[in-house]
């Protein structure tokens, strides 16, 4: 198990950073006291020993729906980068043993490659942004580009790459990170706000992203979901089981009653978009990995008409992983769909505008547009090239995350201008990435062996 070094553990207790608006030079020094905390070359160190992997495992799907838990134990089986898109409570214990700043940024808290990806923003064009919340909470940076770091060194590694190859990529996002964040530190508050990722080629793997997402058609979803009726002609979701699956008349009427809340948690021009549209079908849908067991519902709405449609996602939100392994994050969030929902205001720069949370049956759940021309980077087209520019995308989209959050020349001061985190990070990457493989390989074994129940779903 690790043992923090005895220098660490008398490290200072931490100050309240200066604020916003005193000089950029005393807020670079503040960034620069906390290597007394912990030096950018300690990053390198990660939790060993026997852990309960499966414990962990059990314990986080507590109070989830038992019915479908075999699925998401299916999906984790198939490689371990698809255990690393479940095992966010399996890791969160390590990734809060091992040294932090103790400075906090809205975190993604589920970093990896899939969880970025394009959307549609409000005025219609593709972007290219994290956009996965699940996990979000006030939390030390690191976490985040600690784990994004892991899922790199997995997907080279999937991909039959080099550990040269998968280090290059790692040093990569880093040194865009720490770059990005010495440029945002010289920006305008107002300009930071509206900073977007734009240092990645046309023909490269976001640029490919983005032109997937723009190829998607509008009703898209509609039309891998539902199907018309033959006397209104309203669309309705068709059973897809154990995909998609039919609610049952009072289930369904909560879900749609909730939805009067949620409207009051969107600005009063969505509410004017909103009042337009009349939900009436619902259905529950299995997606994700790490998310499975919640309660997800998809619920269809008509608007001008029975051929426009909107298609919204309403699904519970649990407490952060952090949280529940005891992280006492700053200024708490009551509410886990609105810690959600907030999360996605705080850290991208075009939000889905229907974004807003609810409460069904005293759970907390948020609300979001589904599927609306959304896509995400397959892992297959990275190869050494392209996921070098991909980790650097991702440097530069996670920098802009975290330096809207908090102090972008705090930063910039503790990361500095040398590649010491670089190579501290990416050295903990691989180490954490052969335990993520052993992790793996001891669901693999459980599964084989009846311990734990697994089922494909695709």
């Amino acid at each position: 198990m690790f043992s923090a070094p005895r220098r660490l553990l008398r490290s200072p207790a931490l100050t309240a950073p200066p604020p916003h608006h005193v000089a950029r030079t005393e807020r670079e020094a503040y960034g620069r006291s906390l290597r007394d905390r912990v030096r950018r070359v300690d990053h390198d160190q990660w939790v060993t020993g026997d852990r309960d992997v499966l414990g962990r495992l059990k314990a986080s799907e507590e109070g989830r729906l038992p019915d479908v838990l075999p699925f998401r134990h299916g999906r984790m089986a198939v490689s371990p980068f698809a255990f690393l898109r479940g095992n966010a409570a399996i890791m969160a214990p390590d990734m809060m043993a091992v040294p932090h700043t103790g400075y906090c940024v809205q975190i993604c808290g589920d970093a990896h490659i899939r969880n970025l990806g394009a959307y549609s923003a409000p005025d219609g064009r593709i972007v290219f942004d994290i956009n996965d919340f699940d996990e979000s909470c006030k939390a030390p940076w690191e976490w985040d580009l600690k784990r994004l770091a892991i899922s790199l060194v997995l997907v080279a590694r999937e991909g039959g790459m080099s550990d040269k190859a998968a280090g290059e990529a790692v040093i990569s996002m880093i040194r865009i990170w720490r770059e990005t964040m010495h440029d945002l530190a010289e920006l305008p508050a107002v300009e930071l706000a509206r900073y977007v990722v734009h240092r990645f080629a046309s023909d490269g793997p976001v640029g490919r992203v983005l032109a997937k997402a723009e190829r998607i058609p509008p009703q898209h979803a509609r039309e891998e979901m539902c199907a018309a009726g033959d006397t209104d002609g309203k669309h309705r979701f068709v059973d897809n089981v154990p995909k998609l699956a039919r609610v049952k008349d009072q289930e369904a009427a909560g879900v749609l009653k909730s939805l009067d809340e949620y409207r009051t948690t969107v600005g009063p021009s969505r509410q004017q978009v909103l009042d337009c549209y009349a939900p009436y079908d619902v259905a529950f849908k299995v997606a994700g990995t790490g998310s499975i067991g919640v309660h997800n519902y998809a619920v269809i709405c008509a608007g001008n008409g029975p051929e426009d449609t909107l298609i919204l996602q309403v699904k519970e939100a649990l407490h952060s992983t952090y949280v529940d392994h005891g992280w006492q994050e700053p200024d708490p969030i009551a509410h886990q769909g609105r810690r959600v929902a907030e999360g996605a205001h705080r850290m991208q720069t075009s939000v889905d505008p229907f974004i807003g949370w609810t409460t069904i049956a005293g759970r907390p759940y948020y609300v979001r547009q589904l599927a609306d021309h959304k896509a995400a980077i397959d892992p297959a087209d990275l190869k050494k090239s392209s996921l070098v520019e991909y980790a650097r995308v991702c440097g530069e989209t996670f920098a802009k995350g975290h330096a809207r959050t908090s102090d972008p020349a705090v930063l910039s001061g503790y990361a500095g201008q040398a590649d010491k985190l670089d190579r501290a990070i990416a050295k903990l990457a691989f180490v954490a990435a052969d335990q993520v493989t052993a992790d793996h390989a001891l669901l693999v074994k459980a599964i084989a062996d009846g311990t734990i129940k697994s089922a494909d779903i695709d």
